[in-house]
């Protein structure tokens, strides 16, 4: 483990470099969607290269690089999709509209808030590259499981809003189909899910216990910060009253039967 402790500040660096490049690319295009695509490409690599470049067992250095990567992969690819062909992401463009002046400014901020944070989570694919314990255990097979539920629910919930947002006839309306029927947010839901897994892979492992701070954190972060609470500001200013009754009869993250309210409880007194 101890031969493995250079490659976070590499990583950190890199990745720091790569949020300028985005930063400036976002002062040229006027569209901050960039950062979200860079932070998912990120993790990607630095998996990878903890995997590639990590002294631990080779079959568990190939596992995280294939659940990272292939996750990386797909999240980055919808995510740049998303950049290319919409508006700027209304929670970014709000902050232009209060910022003004200073939104360059808190931007780079921002950016390399979102290199570190991409470095710290990184952690979670370094600790099982480095662990030298050379047999599969049951962990190793809960944690595939717990990732391939999550990558299916986090595609799914993409696709069914993509869909959504596809026909004209649902402008300004809110997505109640699929998964969407059962969570404000199921890709937040199983986005946090995928930590898990990591979490499950590194039971048993030198400094396993830790890799549970990543789960944690991004709990945190999608709850009370970066997640639920600007998308929902931003869906209540776009979509009012609709978006309203949807949070008095669905679950704001884990997926469960929306709740029956009542004609007389949904009137204003």
């Amino acid at each position: 483990m101890a031969e493995a402790l250079w490659l976070p500040i590499g990583g950190l660096a890199g990745t720091s470099v790569a949020m300028v490049g985005g930063w400036l690319r976002q002062h040229r295009t006027k569209n901050a969607g960039i950062v979200d695509v860079l932070w998912a490409a990120s993790l990607g690599v630095l998996a990878v290269m903890y995997a590639v470049l990590g002294d631990g067992w080779v079959p568990r250095r190939v596992l995280v690089a294939v659940l990272a990567g292939v996750w990386s992969a797909r999240l980055t690819l919808h995510i740049a999709h998303r950049v290319r062909s919409e508006r700027e992401d209304g929670r970014y463009a709000q902050l232009r509209r209060k910022l003004g002046g200073r939104f360059d400014r808190w931007m780079f901020a921002f950016f390399q808030a979102q290199a570190v944070l991409a470095s710290l989570l990184a952690l979670v694919f370094l600790v099982p590259s480095s662990a030298e314990h050379a047999t599969w255990r049951i962990w190793d097979a809960l944690a595939v499981a717990c990732w391939i539920v999550a990558l299916a629910g986090e595609t799914t919930a993409d696709r069914q809003l993509r869909a959504w947002r596809a026909e004209s006839a649902n402008l300004g309306r809110t997505c109640r189909t699929g998964l969407w029927r059962l969570s404000r947010h199921p890709n937040y839901f199983f986005e946090w899910l995928h930590w898990i897994a990591y979490a499950l892979l590194g039971i048993g492992l030198p400094f396993g216990w830790a890799l549970w701070l990543a789960p944690a954190l991004m709990l945190f972060l999608i709850l009370r910060v970066t997640g639920i609470p600007p998308t929902e500001e931003q869906a209540l200013r776009s979509r009012g009253e609709d978006y309203r009754a949807y949070q008095r009869t669905t679950s704001a993250f884990v997926p469960w039967p929306p709740r029956r309210v009542s004609r007389v409880a949904m009137e204003p007194l």
